[in-house]
């Protein structure tokens, strides 16, 4: 298993609806482990294992449930 963290900044995420919407979407996802969102800094980072998904993936469907991306990154963690 080979675990990686995506981390997005997104220009707004406005309140508890986008903050459901993100986890629920994202955790759709196979290979998902976790999504940490933080509504005051409009950061989300998302831990996956890469035999389910990829990070274009994750970020392709953030653009797609309207969030726009300002930055991302992403950490490869060795187990």
């Amino acid at each position: 298993m080979s675990k990686e963290s995506a981390y997005f900044t997104l220009k707004s995420i406005d309140g508890k609806r986008d903050l459901k919407e993100l986890k629920k979407e994202l955790n759709k996802y196979p290979g998902v482990i976790s999504v940490s969102v933080n509504p005051v800094k409009n950061t989300l980072a998302v831990d996956y294992d890469t035999t389910g998904v990829y990070q274009p993936q994750i970020q392709e469907r953030i653009e797609k449930l309207g969030y726009e991306i300002c930055s991302s990154s992403t950490e490869t963690h060795i187990m």
